[in-house]
């Protein structure tokens, strides 16, 4: 404005100058010529001109310059205010209209303090009044209230030469105040919170622990700040728990769960542990952070309120709730692996009275010792459990045989047989159980639950002390195995049993010089019974041991007489179960001593033994086949090729005979498999000294087939089926 107002008084006097000039031209009359004067005149229009236009491009420059400023002005990215000294303000930017959120024309002559918060506005009066009464920029930070929310500003001021106005610059500064004060809590937080927290850097070495971390491990910040992050490590963990979380980690930047740590003074203890990774610009880990809690305490309490909520406080066993919970879940364990699944309710008989008689206490210590017994029968995976009074339940869970059930039931009823001692009191419980299986009875909890109930109280009704199957079909079965082991109780004594011979024939010559005694039981009711049936049954209750020294017996005087009359080198083979051989009550050496009073040779007998024994392993087997080498007796493996056919142990144990299965000699053709297998068995057999006995010869063809591959001995109808000694004699009569 100044720059204008000159260019304007210079054209003023220039004209002044001309109009005096002429006046005094026309006053004094010059004598000059009117040429002269008229050139002089045209000279000083022409600089006239001249000097206007360089005031009038001066003009148009200082305008530019003067909107080029407002520009820079309107436009500058910060809010500008001019303020008068009084505090009105008396220009804004574009900026500065935001910040209020008014038009310019609104803003112009109001008070700027009427936009500062109220407890800002001293602190904005002082600062407004340094301004003015100090020389250079002026500094402070307020809350600015406008109509859509607070901001903090820092406001830069600096007055004019003529202390009139002055020129404000403000900087919305919100987001760092929030930062800074989101810090200060952050602070607050980590120093005052009572989670323990450790943070390391990508080299897992502490740069930092709060109050709590001291507190809880007993770690000072000296101590812990440069250790690695194992400091707390303690030994409950393996590295494989340990692998998991830095895999959690690595691929996360998580993990959360419960460890067993270690404090200073080498106590342990269970802590919640979380840790979150923080990364850099560049994507990689440069700071981890773990927050840790002791929760020792609070898993003691909650196992407590646990086993108050789930465990039978009088004999430990899972209660009703924690029962059924157990049994759906092993209900849908079994459906998932198409599994069968049994129930058992067992209740003890007569307890009633003990408790009318002897008291609860009485009572509570038959309980307790019950459970003991029941425990001591059952499988590992098998949940007993007490739904309360003299009620007891057992799940068996994964059955792939359920000739377990049965061993177990027959387990518990014999351990509840023997008397209970109740202080100077003996008595006598026995318990009756039901049995209920998934799918076959029930496919759901409340149906098997059902079942299992009903079958209890049907083996009540028959007379306690036993047990029943839901499923007819089954009890049936129970029943005949029930009924076939009282019954082979007295099979010996009764003269039931008794020995057949089936020969082996060598097959170059024809000749029976061996047999294998097969033993047979004549039911006097039920005719023949199949050894399939009454073995297992024999082995599971020990008569197997009584049966096969009655057997042996049998077959060393029949041997004898065979040896006697037939041939001086015959054989006769036995099959030796593998319960025999665990059984420390079988009486082995009797078997020689009894060969002895015979003056028989070891060499007469042959043990059959099957391949599942030799894997065995244990010293008792071993002992016992070293013992009938010792002896002279030789040693037959059964079924070969249908187990495991170690190489190593008919090494090991001097196997003289293997007998090729059934299975293979029933489909021998020319040119197939099992042709080929029992050819190479019979080479091998023979590259190891042994010989071959091939069973279930039935036809000419398997005969010939046999002979041609080298075989030395068969043994099938073919020849002939086991009979008893007397038609045996025939055998060997028609040779």
């Amino acid at each position: 404005m100044k720059n204008r107002n000159d260019t304007i008084c210079t054209k003023a006097e220039l004209r002044h100058r001309a109009e005096l000039q002429l006046a005094e031209i026309a006053e004094h009359k010059s004598t000059q010529s009117q040429d002269r004067l008229l050139h002089e005149l045209q000279v000083h229009q022409i600089e006239l001109e001249m000097q206007n236009e360089a005031l009038r491009e001066a003009a148009v420059s200082a305008e530019q310059a003067l909107e080029h400023y407002a520009e820079l002005f309107d436009f500058a990215p910060i809010a500008y205010f001019t303020l008068v000294n009084d505090g009105s303000i008396q220009q804004t930017n574009f900026n500065g209209e935001q910040l209020l959120g008014l038009e310019r024309s609104k803003i112009i002559g109001r008070q700027f303090a009427h936009f500062v918060a109220d407890d800002h506005r001293p602190l904005f009066n002082r600062f407004l009044k340094d301004v003015f009464t100090h020389d250079g920029k002026q500094r402070c930070e307020i809350i600015f209230a406008s109509s859509e929310k607070n901001h903090w500003l820092a406001i830069d001021a600096i007055a004019d030469s003529k202390g009139v106005t002055c020129l404000v610059a403000m900087v919305d500064i919100s987001t760092h105040k929030r930062n800074e004060q989101e810090l200060q809590l952050a602070a607050t937080v980590y120093l005052a919170i009572e989670e323990a927290i450790m943070v390391s850097d990508n080299n897992n070495q502490v740069i930092a622990i709060n109050p709590a971390f001291t507190k809880l491990t007993g770690y000072s910040s000296a101590e812990a700040v440069g250790q690695p992050t194992s400091l707390l490590k303690s030994s409950r963990q393996d590295e494989a728990f340990f692998q998991s979380i830095w895999q959690s980690l690595n691929q996360t930047g998580q993990w959360q769960g419960e460890i067993w740590n270690r404090r200073k003074n080498g106590e342990e203890f269970l802590a919640r542990l979380s840790i979150s990774t923080v990364y850099g610009q560049d994507g990689q880990p440069i700071r981890r952070v773990g927050m840790s809690s002791d929760i020792t305490e609070q898993r003691k309490s909650e196992e407590i309120i646990r086993r108050q909520a789930n465990i039978d406080p009088l004999t430990g066993l899972p209660n009703r709730r924690l029962f059924l919970d157990r049994l759906q879940r092993a209900i849908n364990k079994s459906h998932r692996g198409h599994q069968k699944l049994a129930l058992m309710f067992l209740d003890l008989d007569h307890f009633k009275d003990i408790n009318d008689t002897l008291g609860h206490d009485m009572g509570d210590r038959l309980l307790q010792e019950t459970t003991q017994r029941l425990s001591s029968c059952i499988r590992e995976t098998d949940t007993l459990a007490r739904p309360g009074g003299d009620e007891f339940t057992l799940i068996m869970g994964e059955l792939n045989e359920l000739n377990s059930i049965e061993r177990v039931a027959q387990a518990m009823l014999k351990a509840m047989t023997k008397p209970f001692q109740l202080k100077n009191e003996r008595c006598y419980v026995s318990v009756s159980i039901g049995i209920a299986l998934y799918p076959d009875d029930a496919d759901n909890l409340e149906g098997l639950l059902k079942k299992a109930d009903q079958a209890m109280y049907a083996a009540k009704n028959l007379g306690r002390s036993r047990f029943c199957y839901f499923t007819p079909a089954m009890q049936q079965a129970a029943e005949n195995r029930l009924w076939l082991t009282n019954d082979l109780r007295h099979a010996l004594a009764d003269r039931q049993i008794w020995v057949a011979y089936q020969p082996i024939v060598e097959l170059a010559t024809g000749e029976i010089r061996k047999a294998e005694a097969l033993v047979r039981w004549q039911h006097p009711i039920r005719g023949l019974i199949n050894p399939d049936e009454f073995i297992p049954i024999a082995e599971e209750t020990g008569l197997i041991t009584e049966i096969g020294t009655w057997v042996f017996h049998q077959v060393a005087e029949q041997v004898s007489s065979w040896r006697m009359h037939h041939h001086a080198q015959f054989q006769i083979s036995i099959n030796k179960s593998p319960a025999q051989f665990h059984n420390n009550s079988d009486k082995m050496l009797d078997w020689f001593e009894h060969l002895k009073r015979l003056d028989l040779p070891g060499g007469c007998i042959a043990v059959e033994i099957t391949e599942g024994l030799l894997l065995d392993g244990s010293r008792t087997v071993s002992d016992k086949l070293l013992a009938f080498k010792d002896a002279g007796m030789q040693t037959s493996l059964d079924d070969f090729g249908t187990g495991y056919s170690s190489l190593s142990y008919l090494k090991k144990y001097h196997i003289d005979f293997l007998k090729i299965d059934r299975d293979f000699v029933s489909n021998l053709r020319t040119g197939s498999t099992d042709m080929a297998l029992c050819e190479a068995i019979i080479q091998m057999a023979h590259v190891l000294g042994m010989k071959v006995i091939a069973e279930g010869v039935e036809t000419e063809e398997q005969l010939a087939l046999l002979l041609k591959a080298g075989c030395d001995y068969g043994q099938g109808y073919l020849f002939s089926k086991p009979v008893t000694a007397k038609e045996f004699e025939k055998l060997l009569t028609q040779i």
